[in-house]
């Protein structure tokens, strides 16, 4: 009897957390909730990074590709920087 009691009650207990594993909700991360910056009238706010868009082509690590005109233009502008004269 003890054995028929202790099987019947191991049988409950696996049939109860084969049906709970079952209904456990499921998230899931969705782009869309991510929030995005944007200023008051709706239009993205170019101050974060993930709302710039790049100037020229890109190469494989995100980066600005320096081989083309439309990238070296950017850094041009930066190391230019007027050399003041003696007198």
């Amino acid at each position: 009897m003890k054995k028929l009691f202790t099987l019947l009650t191991l049988l409950m207990f696996g049939f109860a957390t084969l049906t709970q594993a079952h209904n456990t909700p499921t998230y899931s991360f969705k782009a869309d909730t991510v929030k995005k910056h944007l200023k008051k009238d709706g239009t993205p706010d170019k101050r974060y990074k993930e709302n710039k868009t790049p100037k020229g082509p890109l190469k494989k690590d995100g980066t600005p590709d320096k081989r083309y005109k439309a990238n070296k233009a950017d850094t041009a502008k930066k190391a230019a920087k007027p050399k003041k004269k003696k007198s």
